[in-house]
């Protein structure tokens, strides 16, 4: 019955696989040449134009005509060519696949059910999969689903793209080097409203959708929450019908996939593309130069020119990116770099020089292999330099050509920022503003005060940090060498800026100019200009004048000159500090406007990191608290809760508009929606009992707590923090007996995940130690399930898309003042898990809007945190008996024979470098464990946390990534939504 419908459904219609019926003749001829060389035997090259292509479900039931064969029918009857695919030990694709003429039509309901989905993935295994013929097993199943999908989407991209030249709107181009993407498929389907079509059709073909989309691996091309926003951003944009693209770099390996053995964190290269992306389209028409090095030179003209050097080209990989109920799909463009064939030199390769021969192309190739190379190195520097000025070089390239296309013959280079707006995500694409400057200056004429002024109008700034490591500065000999035009921009416009603050400041105070100018300037220790360098020229002491007639012998004179000069052979060469170009001043010069991502941490921005640009220019500064799409990160990985929201609240509308998840605290006492979402916790605590044991081979209760820290394995976030009170729960669990054990402490799965950046021995050690710990505790047959402490490999988004749903306490512990904002603590609350945490980043909003009853607060706050360095390099600082005894506990070997001396030794000291505990572990250590002690008691009573849990899911609502950029939309980009119709 199920293959009569496919059969007759597609029959009496084109599929909506082609966009057009001339392409649609085209592709048929194409499959036709390639159906012979995926095991088609003696098929011809090529089929006539009034042929059609028909794909038959073999007989199995007769050996003799279990054979592949082709068969030509004439036209008078009905022209078809048939296909008897013989299957082997492998599952067999059990749908009919059918190719005919006929129009282009966007997937409507009327072609949503599940014999036509079927039939689109049937078609897709047979002509576009990477995999053989032979069978339909689950990964080639991932693929054609993948690559159906797909179909979909690029028929709407292709709408939405069309729309956006048509009206000729203002676009936001977002720019970013990392973008976090997760799997696609789930969600695709999910927003694309065909999850029970997908899912019917696939259990038709033999398959589950949950087991097709595990076979996807994630996209690596992300670490941690700047990437991760990103694409929440993407979802937000799509959703909400805003114009816009993402752009960043397609890297071939990611990151790395991180490995735990008994040396703790490993890292091997990701395999993410081995098998294929099926969701981006390769645009070979689309590639830009990007060059490297040469010199800069003057023409007749007067003109300045950059010449020679190295040559590459950037290479447009766009993967489209859809809204939830809505045919928007917007884009994220990524680039790959290589270089044109006539680089490569045949002659050398001929003469046995292989390597030489490749040289161009692998050094072209490799600036998109790894995110974040390691930077230790000068190789490295370089070639971090070159991947954030290939990504902000060939993105503005596109997006001018975008410009002067859509404005025809009438180019008006003054309305530029009408129609284009760049975000730049952290300092990474700073280089926009002098390649942005370059382009319209040297190739489009434009004269300097007018291309500043549309870059300023043009370019704003998102800061993600406070970390002086993560506020970018690169050498300035380095750049010289590698973009010396770029160099010359910048000289430029810090002379500009020069001039500005002198202005602004005036003379009269030479030491506050100086320290205004000390702070401000982009570069750094660079000499200043000759006529602001005067003044501040000291005049030389002049003893009065000597009357006396004793004067001294010459003699003497010359002995002192001597005895001087020997005393400064003596004294240390004084070094020269580096000059240095600081990214994150160039941001706030170039740009219009400068963010924040949390309440908190704007106003520090504003007070201390940006305080001297903020006196001057505080229109420039505005907050924009982060958020997270509840699309992915509530609705589709955490089924069973969101049935239970919608049930009581009565629809689906929150997906769209989270205020409405407000509506959750009016129920939170109602025992019947406490018993519900205990169940729904319970479901997803057992997936991860599941997975860490297929993960880990811990074997873990579901009726411990789960406490969760997942994140970048980073000193600030304290992780350290977290093991330290596991070890000293551990400690004191020892010290009694299985009585007093059971009833002092409530059970505890604790779970860690994150990767420790590759050069980062501290993170590495730290990764050591809870491995360590886990072993030990794990292995315990005194503690049994009342403890077990977890390190996940590999942590990525689909692992948090597991872990998340499950979790019950949170902990977002860093050091105060030190993180941005996060989305992992709104991932959590929205999902109903208590955060234990200090009043960090967006801590302080997600505490005001679940309540002040509902989060464990702990620690120093933000406005403490000078004045206890200060206590601590003073000596003053005393540090509690507990933590004493905890790392003396560590060092006296109960967890290993490895030698914790180094990481022991960070926290102990009053000053220098990798000491005196810049980040307070010791400090708040006294105030985390007896929090702790807070949250074992609350768990105790199921009904008060289940209460606590539902609270937070209520208010989260703040926190969602759509609230977020409709700010941005309105207060940066001002641009307006535009819905397809």
């Amino acid at each position: 019955m199920f293959i009569d419908k496919v059969k007759s459904s597609v029959t009496n219609g084109m599929d909506s696989t082609f966009p057009n019926g001339k392409e649609s003749r085209v592709k048929m001829a194409y499959f036709g040449a390639t159906a012979s060389s995926h095991g088609g035997g003696g098929a011809p090259a090529l089929l006539n134009r009034s042929s059609i292509l028909r794909l038959i479900n073999c007989n199995t039931s007769s050996s003799a005509s279990n054979q592949l064969f082709f068969t030509t029918i004439a036209k008078s009857s009905y022209n078809k060519r048939q296909f008897y695919v013989r299957s082997e030990a492998k599952p067999k694709l059990k749908v009919p696949v059918t190719v005919e003429q006929g129009d282009a039509r966007s997937i409507d309901k009327s072609k949503s059910d599940a014999e036509a989905v079927a039939s689109r993935i049937a078609y897709h295994a047979e002509f576009t999969s990477s995999f053989s013929r032979e069978g339909f097993d689950i990964p080639k199943a991932y693929l054609a689903t993948a690559q159906s999908i797909r179909d979909s989407l690029i028929i709407n991209w292709n709408a939405t793209y069309d729309m956006y030249e048509k009206m000729n709107v203002k676009q936001a181009y977002y720019l970013s080097m990392e973008f976090l993407q997760g799997r696609a498929l789930l969600n695709a389907i999910g927003n694309l409203e065909l999850s029970g079509a997908y899912g019917e059709a696939l259990r038709k073909l033999g398959h589950k959708l949950e087991n097709v989309a595990s076979q996807e691996p994630d996209a690596a091309l992300g670490n941690g929450g700047l990437g991760r926003l990103a694409s929440c951003f993407l979802d937000s944009l799509a959703t909400l019908n805003y114009p816009a693209w993402g752009y960043g770099l397609r890297y071939k390996y990611g990151l790395f996939k991180q490995l735990i053995t008994k040396e703790g964190q490993e890292e091997v290269a990701e395999n993410w593309l081995e098998m294929g992306n099926p969701w981006e389209i390769i645009r070979n028409d689309i590639s830009y130069p990007v060059k490297f090095y040469g010199k800069v030179v003057t023409g007749s003209d007067g003109k300045r020119r950059w010449i020679g050097g190295e040559d590459i080209l950037a290479v447009a990989h766009d993967v489209p990116i859809p809204g939830y109920k809505t045919k928007t799909t917007i884009n994220l463009r990524l680039w790959s770099t290589k270089v044109p064939s006539v680089d490569f030199d045949l002659s050398a390769f001929n003469s046995g020089e292989h390597t030489k021969a490749y040289e161009s192309q692998a050094n072209a190739e490799k600036i998109c292999y790894i995110l974040y190379p390691g930077d230790d190195s000068l190789e490295g520097k370089t070639l971090r330099l070159k991947q954030q000025y290939t990504l902000c070089s060939a993105s503005l390239q596109d997006v001018i050509k975008c410009f002067e296309k859509r404005s025809g013959n009438n180019v008006l280079w003054k309305e530029f920022p009408e129609k284009v707006a760049v975000q730049m995500n952290d300092t990474h694409p700073t280089l926009c503003i002098p390649e942005l400057m370059r382009i319209l200056i040297d190739l489009k004429g434009i004269s300097w005060k007018e291309a500043w002024d549309i870059t300023q109008r043009t370019v704003a700034y998102t800061n993600h940090t406070v970390l002086p490591e993560a506020l970018e500065k690169w050498s300035l000999e380095l750049m010289q060498k590698l973009l010396p035009r770029h160099v010359e921009i910048i000289e430029m416009i810090d002379e500009q800026l020069i001039n500005d603050i002198v202005a602004e400041f005036g003379k009269s105070d030479p030491e506050l100019l100086e320290r205004k100018l000390n702070a401000m300037r982009i570069l750094e220790n660079v000499e200043l200009p000759s006529s602001v360098a005067d003044l501040f020229i000291k005049p030389k002491e002049m003893s009065a004048i000597d009357t006396s007639e004793d004067k001294g012998s010459l003699a003497d004179e010359e002995d002192e000159f001597v005895a001087n000069k020997e005393k400064e052979v003596d004294r240390p060469p004084v070094p020269i500090p580096p000059k240095m170009v600081r990214m994150a001043n160039l941001c706030v010069v170039g740009g219009h406007a400068v963010n924040g991502v949390a309440e908190i941490h704007s106003e520090i921005v504003k007070q201390d990191v940006f305080n001297d640009f903020y006196k001057l220019w505080p229109n420039k500064f505005q907050n924009k608290t982060n958020g997270v799409t509840p699309r992915r990160w509530i609705y589709y990985c955490n089924p069973d809760l969101s049935t239970i929201i919608t049930k009581w609240i009565g629809g689906e509308d929150w997906v769209l508009n989270t205020e409405k998840l407000a509506e959750l605290r009016k129920f939170a006492d109602n025992e019947d929606l406490q018993s519900e979402w205990r169940a729904a916790k319970r479901i997803n605590k057992l997936k991860v009992v599941s997975f860490l044991k297929e993960k880990t081979g811990y074997s873990v209760s579901p009726d411990a707590m789960f406490d969760i820290q997942v994140k970048r394995i980073h000193e600030y976030k304290r992780q350290l923090l977290n093991i330290l009170g596991i070890v000293y729960r551990y400690k004191k669990m020892k010290e009694m007996n299985a009585v007093e054990r059971k009833e002092k402490f409530t059970s505890r799965v604790c779970i860690f995940g994150g990767k420790a950046f590759a050069t980062y021995a501290q993170a590495k050690r730290i990764v050591k130690l809870i491995t360590d710990v886990g072993a030990t505790i794990n292995n315990d047959p005194d503690i049994g399930d009342l403890l077990k402490v977890v390190f996940v490999p590999d942590y990525n988004v689909s692992v948090a898309e597991l872990l998340i749903p499950a979790s019950e306490l949170s902990q977002h512990i860093s050091t105060a003042g030190m993180e941005a904002s996060g989305t992992s603590n709104m991932k959590f609350s929205m999902n109903g898990c208590i955060l234990i945490g200090t009043l960090d980043g967006a801590n302080v909003e997600i505490r005001e809007e679940v309540g002040e009853d509902n989060f464990f607060l702990f620690g120093a706050q933000a406005h403490e945190i000078t004045g206890l360095r200060k206590e601590r390099a003073e000596g003053k600082f005393v540090p509690d008996p507990r933590f004493e005894e905890v790392k003396e506990y560590i060092r006296s070997g109960v967890f290993g024979p490895y030698n914790y001396d180094e990481l022991m030794g960070s926290l102990e000291g009053n000053e220098g470098f990798g000491q005196a505990d810049y980040f307070l572990v010791g400090k708040d250590f006294p105030s985390y464990i007896e929090c702790q002690e807070k949250v074992d008691e609350a768990y105790k009573d199921q009904k008060r946390w289940t209460r606590m849990s539902i609270l937070n899911s209520a208010g989260s609502y703040k926190f969602s990534s759509d609230r977020t950029i409709h700010e941005y939309a309105r207060d940066i980009w001002n641009i307006q939504p535009l819905e397809l119709p």
